[in-house]
């Protein structure tokens, strides 16, 4: 049987009167899924999610604590990112240098028990500096537009603990002009 679609603006509510306020989620606004399914959807299993959002579109590592455990294992590191919290911290620093003005939205997300799906639109400008083998790339305001999946596993006391993630890198970097459009 499938599971129920919960309404945008029902979610909104529930997710609000139900997370703690910290002042990193006051000072960012968690982005909101356009669409949410899951039956009986555990709402600090999607604030986490949230909150994660939150931390790759403004760059805030108080977000990334927030979201993350301790213990928190990225199982698709990619070659020469750190593991644990270090890794999504040099990612997003990267990221923001070569993406100031960097979007994410969560175009869907699917709770099931302690695990949250998302597919991720990341939109932007590259007017900063990205690393290349080949030494630094300077963008000229070429427009960053792809998509992302990440699946996480949350737990017990609302942070992420596990990571699976695949990014449109082949997309994002002819936009970047690393490779050949």
């Amino acid at each position: 049987m499938p599971a129920p679609v919960i309404a945008p603006a029902i979610l909104a509510l529930s997710l609000l009167a139900a997370a703690p306020a910290h002042a990193a989620d006051v000072a960012h606004s968690l982005p909101l899924p356009a669409h949410l399914s899951g039956a009986k959807a555990d709402a600090r299993v999607a604030l986490a999610a949230r909150r994660y959002a939150a931390f790759w579109q403004s760059g805030d590592p108080a977000l990334a604590r927030l979201a993350l455990a301790e213990n928190f294992i990225d199982r698709t590191l990619p070659d020469g990112r750190p593991q644990g919290l270090a890794g999504p911290l040099q990612a997003s620093q990267v990221f923001h240098a070569a993406v100031p003005d960097l979007q994410v939205a969560i175009d869907d997300m699917l709770v099931a028990g302690d695990r949250v799906s998302l597919r991720l639109h990341f939109t932007g400008r590259f007017t900063g500096v990205f690393p290349t083998p080949q030494g630094p790339l300077q963008g000229q305001g070429q427009a960053i537009d792809f998509h992302a999946f990440d699946l996480y596993r949350v737990n017990a006391q609302g942070r992420i603990s596990d990571n699976w993630h695949l990014e449109d890198n082949l997309t994002l970097l002819r936009q970047l002009g690393v490779l050949p459009p």
